[in-house]
């Protein structure tokens, strides 16, 4: 194997590397898992019966709990959207 083909495996194997981390990027990861309880959990506050808000002395706190989850998770993906991972720095083959 040849200098230069072990330079282009390098740059293959980075370039897989970042792509994996934007992939996982954390904020995506707990992001999407708010909305998606958010979503859950909002979806059994619209549904909640008077017996069940009596029982949480009149606050539909489902309902409560569950956009306040949907906002997190929206937070996070904005911020993901608005301050991405950055590349990394391209390299140099001739090195």
């Amino acid at each position: 194997m040849s200098e230069h083909d072990i330079q282009r495996e390098v740059s293959e194997l980075e370039s897989r590397s970042t792509t994996a981390a934007r992939l996982f990027d954390i904020r995506r990861i707990i992001g999407g898992l708010f909305v998606l309880y958010g979503v859950i959990v909002t979806t059994a506050g619209i549904l909640a019966s008077d017996e069940d808000i009596a029982k949480a002395q009149g606050v539909n706190i489902n309902l409560w709990t569950g956009i306040a989850m949907l906002l997190l998770g929206l937070f996070f993906l904005t911020w993901l959207k608005l301050s991405p991972t950055p590349p990394p720095p391209p390299t140099d083959p001739a090195q």
